[in-house]
């Protein structure tokens, strides 16, 4: 009998991955790409070095992610290049603290644009492209314990990443059964924006409210993409897949437990 080959072989798919030249979204792009498929990044400006592994390199489009223009272009790039668009990882986003009484309108229009706007942009581009092709496709938006648990400082970021809470579960009930939609929750990731964010050394100052004793490495996000994209979830649809070590110890735990002087 003839071999199989295994689900988590994506020999023959294409993926893009947006904010894919840095940070989580360059492990993403290599965990892909390691796995047999074919990765194009996408991102505002062109990097010194585009994510690799193997001898394989992923493609690359600038593209401003707000644009809807853009946006249908880099998913044109894509689907040409590769013949086919098979997963597409919203990864891009993000956003400095901003103190929700002073915040400028214009901060959080682009906050809310980058982290919700865009996904929805690429989302419904991607999906244009997956239901017209055999086997359909795959949307995973990277999304934010903020969204479940906002802390100060993050009241734009927050709401726009709970947005895309439903910007994952309506069009999964919409767009099945050809394209599925699943989200991932991520936390405390280690990854060169963490000092700026928890301190210095990559935020081990921050570890102690992590029950899991340490931030993720972002090796270990990016291969839980990997799970929603493949045949083993082919029926897994509109999920939250929580990928935040079980989020923050509560506070109130943390209060309760806390040494007093003697």
């Amino acid at each position: 009998m003839d071999e199989q080959p295994h689900a988590m072989d994506f020999t023959g798919r294409a993926v893009l991955v947006t904010g894919g030249t840095k940070g989580l979204g360059a492990t993403i792009a290599r965990a892909f790409l390691a796995s047999g498929a074919d990765v194009m990044a996408c991102g505002r400006s062109t990097p010194a070095a585009l994510p690799s592994t193997g001898g394989r390199e992923a493609g690359f489009r600038v593209a401003d992610l707000r644009d809807p223009v853009a946006v249908a272009d880099v998913v044109a790039a894509a689907s040409e290049r590769f013949g086919r668009l098979d997963a597409l990882v919203n990864n891009a986003g993000g956003s400095p603290d901003a103190d929700a009484a002073t915040v400028s309108p214009r901060f959080v229009e682009k906050v809310v644009a980058l982290n919700l706007l865009a996904p929805s942009h690429t989302a419904q581009a991607a999906n244009l492209a997956m239901r017209e092709q055999p086997g359909g496709g795959s949307v995973i938006n990277i999304g934010s314990v903020s969204a479940h648990t906002p802390q100060p400082g993050t009241a734009a970021y927050s709401a726009a990443k709970a947005g895309l809470l439903g910007l994952t579960r309506a069009p999964a009930l919409e767009w099945a059964p050809r394209v599925g939609v699943n989200h991932i929750t991520a936390g405390f990731i280690r990854t060169e924006s963490a000092a700026a964010l928890y301190g210095e050394e990559g935020g081990n100052a921050a570890v102690d409210v992590v029950p899991m004793g340490r931030p993720a490495e972002p090796d270990g996000v990016a291969r839980a993409c990997l799970w929603p994209a493949c045949d083993l979830s082919s029926y897994v649809n509109g999920a939250d897949l929580a990928v935040h070590g079980c989020g923050e110890i509560p506070a109130r735990h943390t209060a309760a437990h806390r040494p007093t002087s003697l």
